[in-house]
């Protein structure tokens, strides 16, 4: 097997439409219109050329697992997260990069990550 890259991630959230307007309003994703039906509530976004996948259900308990969203100016990114009342945490390095965390209103974790060459 040789993978080409990660398509998309699924996440579970309770209420669609408020993920939803987190994601897109706040985090800037686009929503697709090709969601098949699928007879569950969800949401097709797109993160540049990866997809989100918000898919209705009870968010389960985290224990660390989180996706990352590569951001280019971490700092300018959180200082835009902090304004519109968004708590999220300082940056802070991993090896070359840098990291901050932020949770969506269902409780995941997302990583906001600055790659550093």
């Amino acid at each position: 097997m040789q993978p080409l890259a990660v398509h998309h991630v699924s996440i579970m959230v309770p209420d669609v439409e408020k993920a939803l307007d987190f994601y897109t309003d706040v985090l800037g994703l686009e929503q697709r219109p090709d969601r098949p039906e699928l007879g569950i509530g969800g949401a097709w976004l797109d993160a540049g050329p990866q997809q989100l996948h918000l898919v209705e259900g009870e968010t389960p308990p985290g224990l660390g697992q989180h996706f990352a969203l590569l951001v280019e100016d971490l700092d300018a990114t959180i200082a835009e997260l902090r304004d519109r009342g968004v708590e999220v945490g300082d940056p802070r390095p991993i090896g070359r990069s840098l990291q901050s965390f932020v949770s969506d209103p269902s409780g995941n974790l997302i990583e906001l990550h600055q790659a550093q060459p």
